[in-house]
């Protein structure tokens, strides 16, 4: 893998994690109810449950790569569809203000049940076996050995992943009300839609020497 594409990969799921979903969303609500140390359970349920999708989506990926060289190009053009439809559907989102107050649960609930409450907020999300589908083969050569590829490229994304729910757990109730404000959410909208779109139309002048 180059590494400009791996900086281009960095620069994608950076900007893609940071976006308010299901996961980063949980996470800023633990942190409102219980405080950011009793949080770090559910990080972690959230984070095993991107790493057990993302690495066994690239295990039957590189099965399928190697079976079938064809289906690289199909798949490169998909992601480059996902990120395009990503970055329309940002830029046209609705700017309702952001609810994280919901299911306030006790501070008596156990790290195991957090951490169990936050696997199953990432496991369930449908958006994370599209992703390893149609985005992670995008950035593999598949000239070279792919198993060390995807294990780089998901290992980057857990790290970024953790990154950002660090950012949303120390946020708090800041955070919320910061991105609760209309005209903040526009713009965070728009900006996010741009720059999905840009990555799209710049991943298909990518070409794996």
């Amino acid at each position: 893998m180059a590494l400009h594409t791996w900086w281009l990969f960095v620069g994608a799921v950076f900007l893609l994690s940071g976006t308010p979903g299901p996961n980063m969303l949980h996470i800023l609500t633990r942190s409102v109810d219980m405080g950011l140390k009793r949080s770090v359970a559910a990080m972690a349920g959230c984070l095993f449950a991107v790493v057990l999708v993302l690495a066994a989506s690239a295990a039957g990926l590189t099965t399928l790569l190697l079976a079938l060289p064809g289906a690289f190009e199909v798949i490169r053009y998909a992601g480059v569809a996902y990120l395009l439809y990503l970055g329309i559907k940002a830029w046209r989102a609705d700017i309702a203000p952001l609810d994280v107050s919901e299911a306030v649960l006790p501070r008596s609930l156990s790290r195991t049940a957090l951490f169990r409450g936050g696997f199953l907020i990432g496991i369930s999300n449908p958006k994370l076996i599209l992703f390893a589908v149609a985005f992670l083969p995008q950035f593999i050569n598949p000239t070279r050995a792919q198993v060390p590829q995807f294990a780089t490229l998901v290992a980057t994304f857990a790290v970024i992943e953790a990154f950002w729910y660090g950012v949303y757990a120390l946020g708090g109730r800041s955070l919320s009300r910061y991105l609760a404000k209309p005209a903040v959410k526009r713009a965070f909208n728009r900006m996010t839609g741009a720059i999905f779109v840009g990555f799209g139309l710049a991943l298909l002048r990518v070409k794996p020497a």
